[in-house]
C-alpha cells in the first residue's frame, strides 16, 4: 500500500480530507432524517458531527481491519462540502474493503455520487491494495443501486430482513467488484462518472 494522493480531482469534483472547518456542511446533511433513513441510525447531532470531524481530520492508517478513509466531496476550487465517500478496510488479510457514500439531497440527480465513488474505487485499487471492493445497501435505496451498477459492480447477495430499521425489517443487497475486473473494464472505456443521483447507503 502507498499513501493515497490527495486531494483527488475529477471532472466536476474534488475529494479531500475533512477538516474541523467543515462542521456546518457536514451537519447540514447528516442531521436530515431522509439522509439517515438508509443508514439504519438516527440523524446525527451537531456534537456527534464535531466528534466525527476530529477523527476524520487525522490521517490515520490503512493496515488493520476497521481502518477507514473518509473523504469530503467538494466542487472544484470551493471548500463547501456536498457529501462524502467512505472506504473501510473490512479484511486486511484478504484485501476486502467496503465503499459507501452520503450526499446532501439538495445535490441529487447530478451524478456526483457515481463520480466520487468511481474516484474512491480507483484509489482503493491503485493505492490501498484492495482486492475486492463491496457495497452494502438497503434494497429500497434505488439510487444507490444505480450507482453500484454504473460502477460495474456485481450484485452478489440479497439478504432478506437481515436488520431492523426502527419498526421496519430491512433487507439488503451486497454489490462487489474485483480489482482485475475494475482494471479490465476501464482498459477500453472511459471512467464512470456520468448520470445518476447523489445518494446515501448504509456504510
Amino acid at each position: 500500500m502507498t499513501r493515497p494522493p490527495l486531494p483527488v480531482a475529477t471532472e466536476r469534483l474534488t475529494l479531500r480530507r475533512f477538516t474541523v472547518d467543515d462542521l456546518d456542511d457536514l451537519h447540514a446533511y447528516q442531521a436530515l432524517p431522509e439522509v439517515a433513513r438508509y443508514l439504519y441510525r438516527p440523524p446525527l447531532t451537531r456534537e456527534q458531527c464535531a466528534q466525527a470531524l476530529t477523527r476524520r481530520a487525522d490521517e490515520g492508517s490503512w493496515a488493520a481491519d476497521g481502518d477507514d478513509l473518509v473523504l469530503a466531496v467538494c466542487p472544484p476550487g470551493e471548500e463547501r462540502v456536498l457529501g462524502e465517500v467512505v472506504l473501510k478496510l473490512a479484511s486486511a488479510e484478504a484485501g476486502q474493503a467496503e465503499i459507501g457514500w452520503v450526499f446532501h439531497p439538495a445535490h441529487g440527480g447530478r451524478g456526483y455520487a457515481t463520480e466520487a465513488a468511481s474516484a474512491a474505487a480507483a484509489l482503493a485499487f491503485a493505492h490501498l491494495g484492495v482486492h475486492r471492493l463491496f457495497a452494502r445497501l438497503d434494497v429500497l435505496n434505488r439510487s444507490s443501486v444505480g450507482v453500484c451498477e454504473r460502477l460495474g459492480m456485481r450484485r452478489e447477495a440479497h439478504l432478506v430482513e437481515n436488520d431492523r430499521d426502527g419498526d421496519r425489517w430491512g433487507s439488503e443487497y451486497v454489490y462487489a467488484v474485483l480489482a482485475r475486473e475494475w482494471r479490465n473494464a476501464r482498459a477500453g472505456s472511459a471512467p464512470a462518472g456520468a448520470g445518476g443521483a447523489a445518494v446515501t447507503d448504509r456504510s
